[in-house]
């Protein structure tokens, strides 16, 4: 990545690591509460403080051109304006018939430029119906935004949220709070966020998202209408006794399927519950994104936000904003959210997994530099960065005829 002379100062969290090949020890990727060893996401991307501010920036554009009927001609002058003065840039087409090369490896992950990524794509990943299909304009210009452009790119619709899990542990949460006291220098609001991040358990949230989006997807089979998916649905949830068969239904969970736009679309699922599958992916973000709520849980995080429900895993997503961690030292910059997908792969073991994500978006003739992609184990993408202090595991829907979310998923390219 193409670096400039003089990087803006970022309080050190954890050891400074300008690398884009950088992960995590696996003793670090644990949920040890050891939220010092972990480098915050500009730090482990070489990224200044403007480039963050472009990043975030970024996000909210890729948000606002997801809405029904935008285009990027449709953006405000001044939007329009940012993105060219930013340097992102849409990658150039690749040939259909050329192979990728092998990616970069180191330890959980492998990196490659976003160029040799949509090859791969193209590859593997782009089947309609079984044949191989090059990557749209349309579709590079979705992946040229970075992290949620991967999750874009893959999912079709700009990802809602709306199917979000995790899993809380409220029995380590009060005995944090009973039997351990604040750091040196750590103040009381800083001291229950850490220990509320410390009580989330993602690796019991991946699995609770998976086995919802099993039992969805054997509900979808041989339902050729919404009610006959809806019975099925109800029929496997009441047999499991799933706290989920109580949800309203009205609620996110039963009207998911019908919310998805490719659901609907002719060359989708045409109103077809069976052409459908259940799909995972995962979002990265911080908890304090209440503005008119305490600074100090804007800065150290807002114990009691986006916590799951008990019973069902789900998580309350409407309140989420894509704010950013707010600064509480002089220097700090914190980038507001981080995608991996994650697809249908059938690796039991959750180490094992596969989950597709970018550096930032791809400005390659800026200082920023081109567009990495990365593919971690799920160990090195659980691990995150101190910009986020919640991780949610969400279902969405695509068409079975898309092989963007193939049940195997190798590393690299091998």
């Amino acid at each position: 990545m193409n670096k400039r002379q003089s990087l803006f100062a970022f309080t050190a969290l954890g050891a400074v690591m300008f690398t884009t090949g950088f992960m995590p020890s696996a003793s670090a990727a644990d949920s040890s509460g050891t939220e010092e060893k972990k480098a915050s996401y500009a730090e482990t991307h070489g990224l200044t403080a403007e480039d963050v501010r472009n990043i975030n920036a970024l996000n909210e554009e890729a948000l606002s051109l997801s809405r029904p009927g935008k285009s990027p001609a449709d953006l405000s002058p001044s939007a329009g304006a940012f993105s060219r003065a930013s340097g992102r840039e849409t990658p150039p087409a690749e040939p259909l018939d050329r192979m990728p090369d092998a990616y970069r490896a180191y330890g959980g992950r492998a990196t490659t430029v976003v160029n040799n990524y949509i090859r791969k794509w193209q590859q593997v990943y782009s089947h309609r119906d079984g044949r191989k299909q090059q990557m749209t304009e349309e579709q590079r210009e979705k992946l040229s935004y970075g992290c949620v452009g991967v999750t874009w790119v893959n999912s079709g619709p700009y990802p809602t949220n709306r199917l979000a899990f995790a899993f809380f542990d409220e029995n380590k949460y009060e005995d944090g709070l009973k039997n351990t006291r604040p750091r040196p220098n750590e103040t009381q609001a800083e001291f229950e966020g850490r220990i509320a991040k410390d009580s989330f358990d993602e690796r019991k949230g991946f699995k609770r998202a998976r086995d919802v989006a099993f039992t969805m997807n054997k509900a979808l089979k041989n339902a050729h209408d919404e009610e006959a998916y809806l019975g099925n649905l109800k029929r496997e949830l009441a047999n499991k006794n799933d706290a989920l068969f109580h949800e309203d239904s009205h609620s996110n969970f039963y009207s998911a399927l019908r919310n998805t736009p490719s659901f609907k679309a002719r060359d989708g699922g045409n109103y077809d519950p069976s052409k459908m599958k259940a799909v995972i992916y995962s979002k990265h973000f911080w908890s304090g994104q209440d503005w008119w709520g305490s600074s100090e849980m804007r800065k150290y995080g807002d114990p009691d936000a986006f916590r799951p429900d008990q019973d069902t895993g789900l998580v309350d997503m409407s309140k989420d904003r894509n704010i950013s961690r707010s600064p509480a030292k002089p220097g700090e910059r914190w980038v507001n959210f981080d995608y991996g997908w994650f697809g249908a792969q059938t690796e039991a073991d959750a180490d094992k997994t596969i989950w597709t994500h970018a550096n930032h978006y791809h400005a390659p003739n800026s200082d920023v530099g081109p567009m990495r992609v990365y593919e971690s184990k799920f160990r090195n993408w659980s691990a995150g960065y101190s910009d986020f202090d919640r991780g949610t595991y969400v279902i969405t829907f695509i068409p079975k005829s898309w092989n963007t979310a193939p049940a195997k998923v190798e590393q690299g390219w091998r």
